[in-house]
Order: structure tokens, then C-alpha cells, then sequence
């Protein structure tokens, strides 16, 4: 009961809000328009797993769960859906696709589970009726691309050892060599290193954006260590200097 009394008070904040004497900002607002904040506060979420901060977590997974209530006020206004509605939706779809746990159909193992989850979902969605449908077109690119080869890979479209894929990548990276002095056909090859690069960390088992934001998240780690630790300005030090600085800050961060 506390946990309804708590859902009903954000949603009835968020209608406040959206009352004709509400705030101007939240009023002015639409699916669109808040569409690119919805993705941020997602990868705070993320950021917040990976540094095991649960207070940050806490506040990220409510400020997530602030856009699904204010989408579900923006439906509610035109009489689309209400946070009920959704609420609810997401709970019947759960009991369905979960009949070995609702139900008598019983599993003893994640591979059986997710065979028998894909064939629910296609029984659910009869319009998909290709192999690649389905997958969001607005996904960050390196996810789109590991969903993609996902899929292939359950028909049998997909390599079969480690020692291929490195192959693929190597002939990857050739090609954008061959073709520096072209930057329109080097952007489509380093495109297609991008989706081997995802094909050899999916083969891995490694989730690719993931390892991209570590990266990034390195290198800021050690660029502001060398901000931080250099005896004069970064900018007018020659790149020994800061390749020096650089080598030091990879043994004192990581």
C-alpha cells in the first residue's frame, strides 16, 4: 500500500504541475521535446551501475521513473493511456511471458527461457515478420549493431571461431587505410570496423557499448590527472611532454 501511495503522489505532482495554473515549463513540454533527457537521465542509470553508487542509483532510477509518469500525464491529457494503463500492461505481458513460472509449462535452464520468450514475442508481434524487425531504430549505434548481429546469429548467420572475426576486423582496419585520402568512403569502412569491433566483443560476450564508455571514462580519468598533476598549462607542451604525462597518469589512475 505504501508503494501505491507513493506512485499516486509523483503522479498527482506531475499532474500539478500540468494544471492550467501549473508550471510554465512543464506545460509547455511534449513527447519530442523531452525526449533527449529521457536518454540522458538512462545512461546516469548506467553510469551510477558502474560505479556501484546506490545513493546515485536511487536518484537516477527515480528521475527515470519521473519521465515514464510525465509521459503517461502527456497521454492521459489526450486520452491515450494512463499510468495505469501502463503499469498494468507491463505486468500482464510479464505473467505471459513467464508461463513456466505462472503457469504449468516448467524450464530448467536461461537458454530454454529465452527460446521460449522469442517465441512468445513473435506470437505477440504477427507484423514482424522479418528476422531484423523490431529493433529500435534510435538505439546508441553500437547497440543497434549487437542486437543486429543477434539476431543473424539464430538462423546461423554468425562466425564460428574467435580466430574469424579477428580476421574481419583486421580487414576492416586494411580497408580504411587504403582509403585515408577519401573521407567519404573512409567513413563507410570505419563504420564497418565499428560492426566488426561489435561482432568480436559480442563473440566475446562482452557488451560493446559498455566497453566503449569504460574507455571513455578512462581517458578522462587520466586526461584530468595530467590537468591536474603537469607543472604548466597543457596546451604549448610538445607531444612528448604530454605523452610523458599521459604514461604517468596510466600507472597512477589506471
Amino acid at each position: 500500500m505504501q508503494n501505491n501511495h507513493a506512485i499516486l503522489r509523483l503522479k498527482e505532482i506531475i499532474a500539478r504541475l500540468r494544471a492550467p495554473d501549473g508550471c510554465p515549463w512543464d506545460r509547455e513540454q511534449t513527447h519530442a521535446s523531452i525526449k533527449p533527457q529521457l536518454l540522458e537521465e538512462s545512461f546516469e542509470v548506467l553510469e551510477a551501475i558502474d560505479e556501484k553508487n546506490d545513493k546515485m542509483l536511487q536518484e537516477e532510477l527515480g528521475d527515470v521513473l519521473l519521465h515514464i509518469v510525465f509521459h503517461s500525464q502527456l497521454a492521459s491529457e489526450r486520452g491515450a493511456f494512463t499510468l495505469e494503463d501502463v503499469i498494468n500492461g507491463v505486468a500482464d505481458k510479464l505473467v505471459h511471458r513467464h508461463p513456466h513460472v505462472f503457469g504449468e509449462n516448467k524450464l530448467g535452464s536461461s537458454d530454454e527461457v529465452l527460446k521460449q520468450w522469442d517465441e512468445i514475442k513473435k506470437k505477440e508481434k504477427p507484423e514482424r515478420t522479418g528476422i531484423l524487425h523490431g529493433i529500435p531504430k534510435t538505439l546508441p549505434a553500437l547497440m543497434q549493431a549487437e542486437e543486429i548481429q543477434r539476431k543473424a546469429a539464430k538462423v546461423g548467420f554468425d562466425w564460428s571461431e574467435v580466430k574469424d572475426v579477428l580476421a574481419k576486423v583486421r580487414e576492416e582496419l586494411d580497408e580504411v587505410e587504403q582509403d585515408l585520402h577519401h573521407p567519404a568512403k573512409a567513413g563507410e569502412e570505419i563504420g564497418d570496423l565499428f560492426f566488426a569491433l561489435t561482432n568480436l566483443a559480442r563473440f566475446l560476450k562482452i557488451n560493446p557499448e559498455l566497453a566503449a564508455r569504460n574507455a571513455n571514462s578512462k581517458f578522462i580519468r587520466r586526461f584530468e590527472w595530467m590537468e591536474q598533476n603537469s607543472a604548466k598549462p597543457l596546451k604549448g607542451q610538445s607531444l612528448a611532454e604530454l605523452d610523458e604525462l599521459w604514461n604517468r597518469a596510466k600507472k597512477i589512475v589506471g
